[in-house]
C-alpha cells in the first residue's frame, strides 16, 4: 500500500498539538505503516503491525497513544515493552519529543539503573512507562502497590519487536508484567515487529470479547522483502577460525572500506570486548555495546557512534533490533547467527531508507549449515567477496593482529573482566529457580 499524497497525520486522526509536534519535528509525511495502523488504532482496535525497522513503528504507536492519553491525561496510560535497554531508551526519547509541549511525563524502567530512583519514577504515576521486562517485572513483585498499583489503571499495552518478546526467555518475566495491567478487554493491545512469527499471529487469531473490534493486522511488503532489502548486498568470506581477527582488521582497513560506519556483530559479549580492545591496538577508531558494559558505558558507546567519534561498533545482538543508527554502511557477521531471523535484523542496520550497504559474513567450516539455512530464509544466495585475500592478510596483518589480541587478553585477565558479571549471572539465575 502507498500513502497518497493528500494523506496527512491531521487527516488520520491525530491530535491537533501532535500533529503540530510532528511538523515542527519536519516529520509531515506518514508512512505506509502509519497510514494503515493510526486510524484503526483510534478506533480503539488491538493491532499487528510489520514493518521493517526504519519505517516509522514508533510514531505508528505513539500518535494515537498520545492522541487518546491528552484526551484524559491521568495517572499511568501506557506501557512499552522492549527486548533491550538501548531501544526502550531510544523510544522513550521519542515519547518525551513527542509531548515535550503536554508536559508529558516518561519513566524508563530498565536494567543497569538505579532500582530505587525508578521506583520513585513510578510512585510519581508516570504516563507512560517504557521498559524492558525483567526490570518491570523486579518492580511489580518487589516494589509494593503503591508503587506499581497504578499499572492495573493502563488503557496500553505495546509489545516492540514482539518477535524477540514472545520467546522462551522472556515468558516469565512478560506473564508477571501483563499479569499486573487490565484485562485483555479493558486495554488495547498492540504489537510491532520486523517479522511476523507464528506467536505474534496468536493475538490476530484471539476472538473478540465485549464487543471489542477484532485485530487489525497490518504488514507492510512480503516478508522477505522486508527481510532484505533491494540495494542490500550479501557477501561471505570463507575465514580459517584461528585468523579470524586478522581477516577483520583487513577488511576494516581495505580500499573500499576503510572510511566506512560499521558494525561488527558477535555471539557472546567476551568476543566483543577482545575485539574492541584488539582493535583499539590497532588504532581502529572503535566503541562496543554488549551486555557486560554498565549501561553508562553503553548509552556513552552508542552516542560516541552515532556522533562518527568511534567510526565502528562492536557489538552483540543488543543492537540487532530497533535501533536507529542511520549511518551504517556495511555490517560485518563476525560470528555467524544461530536463528536466520536474527541475520535480517543485524543486516537491517544498513542499506536503510532506500540506501545502499553491504552485509558481509565471515565463514568457517562449522557455519556452513547456518549460512545455508540463512540463504533459504532471505531467498538469496551469498556472493563471494574479493575484499580480503589470504595472502595479503598473512603479509600485511597477521603478526601485528596477534600481537595486539594478546595484548588483549593479558589485559582482560589482569582486570579479570567478566567475572563480576559471571557471579550476577549465576545469583540472577538461583533467584530465578527460587521465584518458579
Amino acid at each position: 500500500m502507498s500513502t497518497s499524497k493528500q494523506e496527512t497525520f491531521k487527516s488520520l486522526g491525530l491530535s491537533k498539538w501532535l500533529y503540530e509536534s510532528l511538523s515542527a519535528m519536519k516529520i509531515t509525511q506518514p508512512t505506509a505503516i502509519q497510514s494503515a495502523c493510526i486510524p484503526e488504532i483510534l478506533k480503539g482496535r488491538d493491532c499487528i503491525g510489520g514493518a521493517k525497522t526504519g519505517s516509522g513503528k514508533t510514531i505508528a504507536f505513539a500518535g494515537p497513544m498520545l492522541t487518546k492519553w491528552s484526551e484524559d491525561p491521568c495517572g499511568m496510560f501506557g506501557v512499552v515493552l522492549t527486548p533491550t535497554r538501548e531501544l526502550a531508551m531510544q523510544i522513550a526519547e521519542q515519547f518525551t519529543a513527542l509531548g515535550s509541549s503536554m508536559n508529558i511525563r516518561v519513566a524508563i524502567v530498565v536494567g543497569g539503573q538505579s532500582i530505587v530512583e525508578q521506583a520513585i519514577q513510578l510512585q510519581n504515576k508516570p504516563h507512560f512507562i517504557i521498559a524492558t521486562p525483567g526490570r518491570l517485572a523486579h518492580h511489580i513483585m518487589n516494589s509494593g502497590e503503591d508503587t506499581v498499583g497504578g499499572l492495573k489503571r493502563t488503557k496500553f499495552l505495546v509489545l516492540d519487536e514482539a518477535d524477540s518478546l514472545l520467546t522462551d526467555s522472556f515468558a516469565g518475566d512478560l506473564a508477571t508484567c501483563i499479569g499486573a495491567l487490565p484485562p485483555k478487554h479493558k486495554r488495547q493491545t498492540l504489537l510491532f515487529t520486523a517479522t511476523i512469527t507464528d506467536q505474534v499471529r496468536t493475538l490476530e487469531n484471539a476472538p473478540a470479547q465485549d464487543g471489542k473490534p477484532s485485530v487489525f493486522t497490518y504488514q507492510v511488503e512480503s516478508v522477505d522483502k522486508v527481510a532484505i532489502p533491494s540495494t542490500l548486498k550479501t557477501e561471505y568470506i570463507l575465514v580459517p577460525e584461528h585468523v579470524k581477527e586478522a581477516y577483520l582488521y583487513q577488511l576494516l582497513t581495505c580500499e573500499t572500506y576503510k572510511d566506512s560506519s560499521a558494525i561488527i556483530f558477535v555471539n557472546r559479549a567476551m568476543t566483543a570486548e577482545v575485539l574492541r580492545r584488539t582493535l583499539y591496538h590497532l588504532d581502529v577508531r572503535v566503541a562496543s555495546l554488549h551486555s557486560y558494559m554498565p549501561q553508562q558505558e553503553r548509552t556513552n558507546s552508542l552516542h560516541r557512534f552515532r556522533a562518527n567519534a568511534a567510526r565502528v561498533l562492536v557489538a552483540t545482538d543488543v543492537a540487532a533490533r530497533g535501533l536507529d543508527i542511520p549511518i551504517v554502511e556495511l555490517v560485518i557477521n563476525y560470528d555467524i547467527p544461530s536463528d536466520p531471523d536474527t541475520f535480517i535484523h543485524r543486516a537491517g542496520r544498513t542499506a536503510r531508507a532506500g540506501r545502499s550497504g553491504d552485509a558481509i559474513s565471515f565463514v568457517t567450516q562449522r557455519d556452513v549449515s547456518r549460512i545455508e539455512a540463512i540463504e533459504e530464509r532471505i531467498n538469496k544466495k551469498m556472493d563471494e567477496s574479493d575484499k580480503v585475500h589470504d595472502t595479503a592478510v598473512i603479509r600485511k596483518a597477521l603478526t601485528k593482529v596477534t600481537k595486539a589480541k594478546r595484548e588483549s587478553l593479558m589485559a582482560m585477565e589482569k582486570e579479570n573482566f567478566g567475572e563480576r558479571q559471571r557471579i550476577q549471572r549465576q545469583k540472577n539465575m538461583a533467584s530465578k529457580r527460587h521465584r518458579e
